[in-house]
């Protein structure tokens, strides 16, 4: 087995893009809290299913099936139909029982398109369960990896992969957005390891001041630079036969980038100011939510980085998992128990239906603030813990029809940046915790073009030019909501968090949670 194996080119990719997708039916939210995660996949070959309080049966892998059982589900079914264009139709039941599709109640058949089911569609039934209807592109199985959370495919693919590389030596290249669970995904690739009972040894490659960067990583002897009075432990050094995670490598000083190359390509390297190379046993795992495949980024070093990839998707893709991820979050929140298990219906539909720009971070962040207000004996909504509720890009609205008609074929309006005002901008950025892959769909926008907005908005500042005192008393202000904190100081959520991180390294000034 060679590096080319698990590149960008891998048959398991390939795989889980082209094989022929399944229809799944995935729990949400039930009022019994252990039927969270069960799952129906469609294998009939019309696609026709009915759903009503006895079939069909629902289960976690390995479990016998049950119907969802709950006396609040009509016995009259809500029927989901499967064309050969893999549209579907959801028409519902002749009853009183209230169906709500992508938090919209319906009284007449819905059309959706295949590409509004790879967004996942939102089913509430009775106001009191949610099921989401996904694709799943491999079957249900349970293959747990450390912290990694989530019942569709993609999380399954993403365990899988894991598992896989875990017992190589390979190096990894973990790609997703902020927030997706990189740094689990490096703890969980550690912990399966031959290399497990050693120290993951972690460094924030934005952290690195790039005129000690290569004494940070690489070491120094003696008197190697100025000020250098006795020599110097690198990070390579201290994880001599254990693993050295590079997060944010997209942020490696352009000098260092090179001396990482030669440590991938031979093992090894030079403390600063030695007379001799030093090899390393350490295992390279990195992680980036940015585009390394620009000219800014050493390309030979990214074709080492990349001998085996891990792209790990955004929360909006996998609604699926968004109940399994609220119960875990619930469970390792400090609050009561009873305020985790009392979730209103409703807002767990709004949380369903939301695009989460700052994925599974912001979902536990506003799951804090939801379960702080429930303490407090309030009801909270979605609009009083996010500025805008981003839903799915489907709108049963304009997408009810009778059963006649044709499915609709809905397509993404693109506008071009000479339309959009400073005003127009700094609402998104505002209508989105200041995330900017929310403000670039708002927009509708490439994230590409949504830096451009930014870097020439007259008001939003980058994170570095914010005074640290503005910065501290921001964060006072916010109790530390790292959201919050962003809006007061007009600058990108994910940027502000880099920043920190970065602050913290250097002199432990700011704290964050």
């Amino acid at each position: 087995m060679t590096d080319t194996d698990y590149t960008l080119t891998s048959p398991l990719a390939k795989l889980a893009d082209n094989a022929s997708a399944l229809l799944g039916l995935t729990i949400i939210w039930h009022p019994d809290s252990q039927r969270i995660g069960e799952q129906f996949m469609v294998s009939n070959p019309d696609g026709q299913v009915e759903i009503n309080r006895f079939l069909p049966l629902f289960r976690h892998p390995g479990k016998d099936g049950l119907p969802l059982g709950y006396g609040g589900i009509s016995r009259d079914p809500v029927r989901i139909s499967r064309d050969g264009y893999d549209n579907i139709l959801i028409t519902p039941p002749a009853s009183r029982m209230v169906v709500e599709v992508n938090g919209e109640e319906i009284n007449a058949p819905v059309a959706l398109s295949r590409e509004q089911l790879e967004a996942g569609v939102i089913l509430g039934l009775g106001r009191a369960i949610i099921i989401c209807l996904h694709w799943m592109r491999c079957l249900p199985k349970h293959n747990p990896a450390l912290g990694f959370i989530g019942v569709g495919s993609a999380a399954i693919v993403a365990r899988d992969q894991i598992r896989q590389v875990a017992g190589t030596e390979l190096p990894v290249l973990l790609l997703g957005e902020t927030g997706t669970g990189k740094e689990i995904a490096a703890r969980a690739i550690h912990a399966y390891s031959k290399r497990a009972n050693a120290e993951l040894v972690s460094v924030n490659m934005a952290a690195l001041n790039e005129a000690l960067a290569a004494a940070d990583l690489f070491g120094a002897v003696k008197g190697a630079y100025t000020g250098a009075q006795n020599a110097r432990k690198g990070l390579f050094a201290e994880a001599e036969g254990a693993t050295l995670f590079l997060d944010e490598i997209g942020n490696t000083p352009a000098s260092i980038q090179p001396m990482l190359l030669r440590v991938l390509e031979s093992g090894d390297y030079r403390p600063l100011g030695a007379q001799q190379d030093q090899k390393s046993s350490a295992r390279l795992i990195a992680a980036t939510d940015q585009d390394l495949y620009s000219e800014g980024f050493n390309q030979a070093l990214l074709r080492r980085l990349e001998s085996f990839i891990i792209h790990l998707p955004p929360l909006r893709t996998r609604r699926e998992d968004i109940g399994v991820l609220l119960l875990h979050l619930l469970s390792n929140s400090k609050l009561p128990n009873d305020i985790g298990t009392s979730l209103p219906v409703a807002l767990v539909s709004e949380f369903a239906n939301y695009d989460w720009p700052g994925n599974i971070r912001q979902l536990s962040h506003v799951l804090r603030r939801a379960l702080l207000a429930l303490q407090l004996g309030e009801v909270p909504q979605l609009s009083s813990l996010v500025k805008a509720t981003h839903k799915a890009p489907s709108s049963v609205a304009q997408a009810s029809i009778s059963a006649d008609s044709k499915f609709p074929q809905p397509a993404t309006p693109r506008k071009k940046l000479a339309e959009l005002s400073d005003e127009d901008v700094l609402r998104a950025m505002e209508n989105n915790d200041w995330y900017i892959q929310g403000a670039a769909q708002e927009l509708g926008v490439s994230r590409p073009s949504m830096y451009k907005l930014l870097d020439n908005h007259s008001q939003i500042r980058r994170a570095e030019q914010i005074p640290t005192e503005e910065i501290r008393q921001s964060l006072e202000t916010s109790a530390g909501d790292v959201e919050a904190c962003a809006a007061l100081l007009k600058t990108p959520s994910e940027a502000l968090r880099r920043y920190l991180k970065v602050v913290d390294y250097k002199n432990n000034s700011i704290k964050t949670e």
